[in-house]
């Protein structure tokens, strides 16, 4: 059994990529992995809170690795923390890491080159994947999602904060990604096949931070869930 430790972001890449590896035979997701700004304790670019991580990592069922990062964050502070839980990885029968890219090979080239003095096994499981039809098969699915954070520059602000759904995709303008791949926008799920069942929450303000807009989110109302299961895996 390839036990695989699962980059997380929130986002809607990373939940299908969780969907597909556990349809894999031999594959077992063994952990989530999310990288934290720790000035704010939220995921960076889609400026999520911890909480909603947790409730998202206890929907499915997985334990989640945490590595806080400094804001503004050097590239050797994030490579010496990434080192770090790749050590841990490795120490704990960990065998490879999955990611949700899947078109830049840039980003798919540094991922490999870190990974390799590790002896982690990199994974693409959406990798060439057609992402006009992709997003398509994620709604079509029941994958639910927010969009978090929009990059103004590419498209209109008044499209963060909306649901990632036929009609989100539908007036999407045509040079940007259905999957904002390129960095137009990003998501947060809060239902999607990986999951045990749906994660309330509730969307808030809307702001522009350092060039970006955010669509602020919460839990909404009592969850009755704890945190995310840790077992050997507590950060």
């Amino acid at each position: 059994m390839k036990r695989v430790l699962l980059a997380w972001s929130s986002g809607k890449d990373c939940s299908w990529a969780l969907h597909l590896l556990r349809q894999q035979p031999g594959i077992e997701v063994a952990a989530l992995l999310t990288t934290l700004n720790e000035a704010v304790d939220a995921v960076a670019m889609h400026h999520v809170p911890r909480p909603l991580i947790e409730l998202q990592a206890r929907a499915a069922g997985l334990p989640l690795w945490t590595v806080p990062l400094p804001w503004p964050c050097l590239n050797e502070t994030y490579e010496t923390r990434m080192a770090e839980a790749c050590a841990r990885a490795r120490a704990e029968g960990i065998h490879a890491v999955a990611f949700g890219d899947l078109f830049l090979k840039d980003v798919r080239a540094y991922r490999e080159r870190m990974l390799a003095p590790t002896g982690l096994e990199p994974l693409f499981p959406l990798w060439g994947l057609d992402t006009r039809a992709l997003a398509h098969e994620m709604v079509a699915a029941g994958q639910r999602a927010l969009v978090t954070t929009i990059d103004p520059r590419r498209l209109p602000a008044t499209f963060c904060g909306r649901d990632f759904d036929e009609g989100f995709l539908a007036s999407l303008p045509p040079e940007i990604d259905p999957c904002g791949e390129n960095g137009e926008f990003h998501t947060f799920v809060h239902q999607s096949p990986a999951f045990a069942h749906a994660i309330p929450c509730q969307p808030g303000e809307t702001i522009e931070l350092n060039g970006f807009v955010y669509t602020a989110l919460r839990p909404a109302g009592p969850t009755g869930l704890s945190p995310a299961p840790s077992g050997s895996s507590r950060t």
